[in-house]
């Protein structure tokens, strides 16, 4: 018989395969246009495509110490978010921290601050959202907090919330309202292909909307 363990993976994996297919426009759309990051934060790698629950980090302003502990205890399929509290001029991520996270299996990394080593992230298919990119490598000597509530991109992030992304930007679907919004995702796709459809006929798009 599966574990509890076993059963929640394959409804992440379900979960996952549902999202996914949906755009964060749509997403955002579905819950009343809100739950999208500020538009500064920007994917940097090869595959912007990602959805998964939300291991969260606060970290001390530009410093590193707490990113390498996150790394280690979030869970494959996850997606590392990371209040780097919006500071732009020291990197809290890099090429071998992308490296580790996508061989550990993780979804995808989003960080409210900056990055470097842009051309080996930019080689990577794992997703990697920031706001910037410098040179500037971060200290090691503040203690952060892991799996707590954060703000990042200007949105409140809670462990387990889910955290989709894509060319457009990230969306965070509170885990509370995942059912719901999913439903309503669904029904706005379907009226979009409609509308579409009639707008192929020569239907005007006023009168449609």
């Amino acid at each position: 018989m599966p574990t509890r363990h076993a059963q929640s993976v394959t409804r992440n994996h379900a979960t996952r395969r549902r999202l996914l297919k949906l755009r964060t426009a749509i997403l955002s759309d579905a819950l009343g246009k809100t739950g999208a990051m500020d538009h500064e934060l920007h994917c940097f790698s090869a595959n912007c495509r990602m959805a998964g629950p939300a291991t969260t980090l606060r970290i001390h302003t530009a410093d590193i110490l707490m990113v390498g502990k996150a790394l280690s205890v979030c869970p494959p399929g996850h997606v590392l978010v990371i209040d780097g509290q919006g500071e732009l001029n020291t990197a809290l991520w890099g090429g071998i921290t992308t490296a580790s996270a996508r061989l550990k299996g993780l979804a995808g990394v989003v960080i409210d601050g900056a990055i470097r080593d842009l051309a080996e992230i930019r080689r990577n298919r794992l997703p990697v959202f920031a706001r910037a990119v410098v040179p500037n490598a971060g200290g090691a000597e503040y203690a952060g907090e892991v799996d707590i509530p954060i703000q990042c991109g200007g949105v409140v992030v809670n462990p387990g919330d889910w955290v989709i992304g894509d060319e457009d930007g990230v969306v965070v679907v509170p885990a509370g309202k995942l059912t719901s919004v999913l439903e309503t995702a669904a029904q706005l796709v379907e009226v979009e292909k409609k509308i579409e459809r009639a707008v192929r006929r020569g239907k005007d798009l006023v009168s449609l909307l």
